[in-house]
């Protein structure tokens, strides 16, 4: 019997003038299972579990949510999970 692999992960420190701009590349680079916005202390701020095949309309409230957080932000590690 097979297990699952873990999640392969990356991390981007980036400011949060540039969040929303790094978190909407990495969502349509697609295989993205997870990201997580993580403040200056590696504290997270919040996380998104994203499901194979959503796009469009779909993305526009983590969209908000994400620009929201950038708004608070001023340096900030995005978290990505992806799948293998």
């Amino acid at each position: 019997m097979q297990t699952d692999a873990p999640p392969r992960t990356e991390e981007f420190r980036i400011s949060g003038d540039e969040l929303l701009a790094k978190a909407k590349q990495l969502i349509h680079e697609g295989n993205v299972r997870r990201l997580i916005i993580k403040n200056e202390e590696g504290r997270t701020l919040v996380e998104f579990p994203l499901t194979f095949g959503v796009i469009g309309a779909a993305l526009l409230p983590v969209f908000a949510a994400i620009g929201a957080v950038a708004a608070l932000a001023t340096d900030c590690t995005i978290v990505v999970e992806r799948t293998t």
